[in-house]
């Protein structure tokens, strides 16, 4: 296999990298990709930094063994936990993980108020912290952590009446306040578009960062003459839960019954 057939590596700690995994495919449409849902252990949001590097650590490891010629953390809360330390650990190896898009937000911003959806894990980190500092000075950032989101979509449930009712308390105080721009910091949340659109007015702007995370991927690859050449062989699925599970909810967030393996580590 040569370097620019090797696959990508993408993981996540449950099913919302496949959001990012999207973008990816529809930008790279050449390149092979590996999946892994790390659902054993999901939601990530709860979790210690150090739990969630050594899950990381693991994944990565699972990716280099399979050849995998660039790894993205399709998960917030994992890139704030783990990204660093992967890319001592791997100094050569492309990295790519997710930040929320507070940049984009502040620059679309009218009314000067910006509304965060996110994990407690990312909303609490320093990384979170100093992209408020950097990006966000002349703009009030409202974040609200949103406890409940991820096992919902986990569980395949995007519209339910016990859904909007959970969503509509995490957004009644943005709105209140006056948010015109809304961020997703998490990458489960796209997934909850078509109902956030019936949920806020026409004129909030909703942000998240799949497309940019793959036109990342898309420079670092292409800086080393690794993008894909010809067409993709592949995508292939890990998960370290039932992998039953996973095949009953791919149909619903990939559109494909793809085949789906036991993650053990």
């Amino acid at each position: 296999m040569s370097d620019r057939a090797a696959p990508v590596g993408v993981m996540d700690s449950g099913v919302g990298g496949l959001s990012v995994l999207a973008e990816i495919q529809q930008l790279l449409p050449n390149e092979s990709l590996l999946y892994v849902a790390d659902c054993g252990h999901v939601p990530y949001g709860e979790k210690s930094p150090e739990y969630i590097r050594q899950r990381c650590r693991h994944i990565a490891a699972f990716f280099q063994a399979r050849g995998a010629k660039a790894m993205v953390l399709a998960c917030n809360t994992a890139t704030v936990a783990a990204v660093a330390d992967l890319r001592a650990l791997y100094p050569d190896w492309p990295l790519v993980g997710m930040e929320p898009a507070v940049k984009p937000a502040a620059a679309a911003t009218r009314s000067g108020v910006v509304g965060v959806l996110a994990t407690t894990g990312t909303l609490q980190s320093a990384k979170f912290a100093a992209l408020l500092d950097r990006f966000a000075s002349d703009v009030r950032v409202i974040t609200q952590p949103c406890p409940g989101l991820v096992e919902c979509i986990e569980a395949g449930d995007l519209h339910s009446p016990a859904l909007r009712r959970l969503l509509a308390d995490y957004l009644q105080p943005l709105l209140e306040a006056g948010c015109d721009t809304l961020i997703l910091g998490c990458t489960h949340y796209p997934f909850l578009r078509p109902l956030l659109a019936t949920m806020v007015p026409q004129d909030v702007t909703i942000i998240d960062t799949g497309a940019a995370v793959a036109r990342q991927l898309q420079r670092l690859l292409d800086e080393r003459g690794l993008l894909a050449e010809g067409p993709a062989r592949s995508t292939c699925f890990w998960t370290s839960a039932d992998p039953q599970n996973l095949r009953k909810i791919l149909p619903l967030l990939w559109n494909k019954a793809d085949s789906v393996q036991s993650f053990r580590l």
